[in-house]
């Protein structure tokens, strides 16, 4: 289990919680035990061969959110078809707008080098990958399950990987960080040339840059509108109305469905090396299948169940929100509605605010007689995290900070003083998305931050002769553009305990690291108290 920072509450509220965190690991496991055995057992994750990790019924597809208005599920979600698995706060659950999952979609189908999408997008870890699961699927296959594949598992298609001390090195950025290769080329247009190369590799040039990146989640693409860490897969359409406001010249976009069916045939003539592309009917089952899925966090171990006491925690209820391509823009305003940037985007646990107040007074009334409050009797420990839960949301709406030196920000976005909140960037209504293909440099790929396992590439503005040093120029390397170097795009923060770790190279293994790397980035001066606050909000998303 992942350790848990301390508030400052009695010490017999703490003991609660370590009470409470106990009886919800065990009333998962036996959750877990029973719909196993009603599922006949273990189903296992396609095509990998891999039964690490709590397992349930087959994985389910992703939803993938389309640039417009959103429309009405064909089948309504009313009851959950996974069951919650085990992670470090408690439990995730995933549901699908279809109510069972097809073993049969080409999702589970395996391709080329024995790939499937399942094969980095596993329900268990929140439709992406985890070291430790990463790390049992080596021991268990002795390094030969199928996501080892030298092409981009390894930190070089050049890697010896032929004894088990050789794989063991040859995938460690996979093993350690969850961290697939990506080889790209500078374009030959680009505003840069790439002046030094520090890989500790061996392997990365002008010709072929290694760039470290996190798999994507494919789960909640309803409210998807960049496909990609770098929207490599995001497509310009000039006759489209799908169009970024205020854009000079204008942005105009394919619809992310248009996006999806392309990615899923790269994925597979480049992750799982098919000599043929998918065809049509399997581009379409995937991208289909894929948008049926919704997850989120159901329970935790300091809170409890995430929908009881008015919230609305949980996929269900995730899956009931709207999204449309501009849906409340932090430039433009809402493109639908007309209505102005509401920053107040999480509403999931208002219900909880203010439940580690002692209770008050009971008024008299008709029969009844007036009661006091019990000032001197301590709230639960299972409402003091709910409270901190409820806290740590209106600090993610509310707490305002200065924005400074980000790409894709400042210059840009016509925001007044460049103030902003978490909401500004995470900007879709209890998910955390962005609803515009807008990227950001937020200095997560800075070669301050750069840790020894990293390439490091040191870039020169061909018209100024400005020096940039980087361990990924991420949207740069589709644009050529100077401005677009080190910006990527805002994820969905749902079910973000499940896959760890965070950010686009997995530089930080706890959301509270997350926190603090912002914190610190944009000043805002978070207290003791806020960081813990913030921190328990995000883990029950």
């Amino acid at each position: 289990m992942k350790s848990r920072t301390a508030s400052n509450t009695a010490s017999s509220a703490v003991l609660n919680l370590y009470d409470i965190r106990r009886r919800v690991q065990l009333s998962i496991a036996i959750l877990l035990a029973f719909n196993l055995a009603a599922c006949g057992g273990d189903t296992g994750t396609a095509s990998t061969g891999s039964t690490t990790g709590p397992q349930a019924v087959p994985p389910v597809s992703t939803t993938s959110a389309l640039a417009a208005p959103a429309p009405a599920p064909a089948t309504p979600v009313e009851a959950p078809s996974l069951v919650p698995l085990a992670n470090g706060e408690g439990a995730a659950l995933t549901v699908s707008t279809t109510g069972s999952i097809d073993k049969n979609n080409a999702f589970f189908k395996a391709f080329g080098n024995g790939r499937s999408c399942a094969s980095c997008h596993q329900e268990s870890q929140g439709w992406s990958m985890r070291p430790d699961n990463l790390q049992e699927r080596f021991t268990q296959t002795s390094g030969s399950d199928p996501v080892f594949a030298l092409n981009d598992g390894a930190n070089s298609p050049t890697a010896l990987a032929t004894t088990i001390d050789q794989k063991r090195l040859a995938y460690s950025m996979l093993l350690t960080k969850g961290l697939i290769r990506v080889g790209l080329a500078i374009p030959a247009d680009a505003e840069f040339t790439l002046l030094k190369v520090d890989d500790p590799y061996g392997y990365a040039s002008a010709k072929e840059l290694s760039l470290f990146r996190r798999p994507m989640p494919t789960t909640n693409l309803k409210f998807l509108s960049t496909v990609m860490w770098d929207a490599r897969e995001t497509f310009a359409e000039a006759r489209s109305n799908l169009c970024i406001r205020n854009s000079r010249p204008l942005q105009c976009f394919a619809t992310t469905d248009f996006d999806l069916l392309h990615q899923s045939n790269s994925a597979v003539t480049g992750h799982a090396q098919a000599a043929q592309g998918l065809t049509a009917a399997e581009q379409r089952s995937i991208v289909d299948f894929e948008k049926t899925l919704f997850t989120a966090q159901i329970t935790s171990l300091a809170a409890g169940n995430l929908t009881d006491a008015g919230a609305k925690g949980g996929p269900l209820e995730l899956a009931k929100n709207n999204f449309y391509f501009g849906i409340n823009d932090i430039d433009a305003g809402d493109y639908v509605s007309g209505a102005p940037f509401d920053r107040n985007v999480m509403a999931m646990f208002t219900a909880w605010r203010g439940l580690d107040r002692p209770s008050p007074p009971i008024p008299p009334g008709p029969g009844r007689a007036g009661q006091p409050g019990q000032p001197g009797q301590s709230p639960t420990a299972i409402n003091i995290a709910r409270a901190s839960v409820a806290r740590g949301e209106q600090i993610f709406n509310n707490k305002p900070f200065n924005v400074t030196g980000v790409a894709g920000f400042n210059g840009e976005l016509r925001v007044a003083l460049q103030r902003a909140t978490c909401t500004s960037c995470h900007s879709v209504g209890n998910v955390g998305s962005h609803s515009v293909p807008r990227l950001f440099n937020t200095g997560v790929s800075d070669a301050s931050l750069r840790t020894p396992d990293m390439p490091l590439y040191t870039l020169r503005n061909k018209l100024t002769g400005e020096i940039m040093e980087t361990t990924d120029p991420g949207r740069a390397m589709n644009t050529g553009k100077w401005q677009d170097i080190g910006r990527f795009k805002v994820p969905s923060l749902r079910a973000i305990e499940a896959r760890s770790p965070y950010f686009h190279n997995g530089g930080m293994v706890e959301l509270t690291d997350v926190v603090k790397f912002y914190d610190k980035r944009f000043n805002i001066g978070l207290t003791p108290q806020e960081i813990v606050d913030l921190t328990e909000f995000l883990k029950v998303l």
